[in-house]
């Protein structure tokens, strides 16, 4: 059931040629960087929103039973916070086996706190990959965190460690702080 999708992204060079290319992080990237980076700002990208729709079958729970984790999807008039990351295209390797479950490199603007702009790039799965869960309400999305573990961790940790990192961005997410009340609440 996992969805390898690290020979996909190494396919994509586009920006193998560049020096350095920056990395816009919505999840786990903004406080778990593991890999080499130049530079570190806060961003956001425009029309996106955040959801924990994709399986975690590698980090955050087990094929047997898969965390969730948070992935991308358009929507027309939001805007997502996170940490951009300059780094060199040497950390691709790195990057395409962290995210290698489902997750698909994509080109992105972003936007940096002094209004100034890059393009960069960005991790999402999408709907089409064999580790996508799919819509759920919130507190059954939470029931299912509740109950998951993984080589990394366990996915109540990582949900509660997003939510503290994105009160540090005072960006505020409904889905995501919903989901954190009920972990709380159990």
């Amino acid at each position: 059931m996992v969805a390898d999708t690290q020979s996909l992204n190494q396919a994509m060079t586009e920006f193998e040629q560049q020096d350095s290319v920056w990395l816009f992080g919505y999840g786990s990237l903004i406080y778990k960087a593991d890999f080499p980076y130049i530079e570190r700002r806060p961003a956001r990208i425009e029309g996106w929103v955040r959801r924990f729709w994709q399986g975690s079958h590698d980090h955050r729970g087990t094929p047997e039973s898969p965390g969730r984790v948070v992935t991308l999807f358009q929507r027309p008039e939001a805007v997502c916070e996170g940490i951009a990351y300059l780094i060199t295209p040497k950390a691709f390797a790195h990057l395409d086996h962290r995210e290698k479950n489902g997750y698909l490199r994509y080109r992105v603007p972003m936007i940096f706190q002094n209004n100034t702009r890059a393009e960069g790039l960005m991790y999402v799965a999408n709907e089409d990959n064999a580790a996508y869960l799919g819509e759920a309400t919130e507190e059954k999305i939470a029931r299912q965190i509740a109950q998951c573990r993984g080589p990394s961790g366990s996915n109540r940790e990582y949900v509660l460690r997003l939510a503290e990192a994105l009160r540090s961005l005072n960006e505020v997410d409904e889905h995501v702080f919903a989901i954190e009340r009920f972990l709380r609440s159990e």
